[in-house]
C-alpha cells in the first residue's frame, strides 16, 4: 500500500514552472521584467490603481452636475386610499368597521408594520368606518366623516 501512495504524482501539465522575472535575458523575462516600457505600472513600488481612478482624466463624480438635497430624516409613509378601504370591506377583510394600522397590515393593505400609514382620499367610500392612522389628507377625512365614520390621527413621534 505504501508503495502505491508514494508513487502518486500530479497529472502531466498540472504543475507549471513559476515565471522567474528579472533573471537575465536568457530567461526570456529579463530586461523590462515583463512590465513593458515606462508608465506607472513599470516603476518600483507601483500598485494597481484604485477602482475609481480614471487615468488622470476628470473623474465621473466631478463631471456630473450636483443638485438637489436628500433629507436624511424623511419619513416614508405607506399610502392607503379610501377606495382601497372600501375594497377591503367588500372583500370581508374589514368586518367590524374599525380600521387601525394593525388591521391594515393583517389584511395586506400595507406591506410593513413598522412604517407609518397615510390615508388618502382617492376613490369613493360607502361604508361607515372608524379609521385610525398616523396621518390623513383633508379629502380622506371629509369622505370618512361624510358617510358617518370617524377619522382619528395617531400621535406618533415621527
Amino acid at each position: 500500500m505504501a508503495n502505491i501512495l508514494s508513487a502518486l504524482r500530479p497529472a502531466k501539465g498540472a504543475i507549471k514552472k513559476r515565471k522567474r522575472i528579472g533573471r537575465g535575458q536568457g530567461s526570456g523575462h529579463g530586461g523590462t521584467s515583463t512590465k513593458g516600457h515606462k508608465g506607472s505600472r513599470s516603476r518600483t513600488g507601483a500598485k494597481r490603481a484604485k477602482t475609481w481612478f480614471e487615468g488622470g482624466q476628470m473623474p465621473l463624480l466631478r463631471r456630473v452636475p450636483k443638485f438637489g438635497f436628500t433629507n436624511p430624516n424623511r419619513v416614508e409613509f405607506q399610502i392607503v386610499n379610501v377606495s382601497r378601504l372600501q375594497e377591503l370591506v367588500d372583500n370581508g377583510k374589514i368586518s367590524n368597521s374599525i380600521v387601525t394600522p394593525e388591521v391594515l397590515y393583517s389584511s395586506g393593505a400595507v406591506a410593513k408594520k413598522s412604517l407609518p400609514i397615510k390615508i388618502l382620499g382617492h376613490g369613493e367610500l360607502k361604508s361607515k368606518l372608524n379609521v385610525t392612522a398616523h396621518t390623513m389628507s383633508k379629502s380622506a377625512m371629509e369622505k370618512i366623516s361624510s358617510v358617518g365614520g370617524t377619522a382619528t390621527i395617531l400621535n406618533s413621534a415621527q
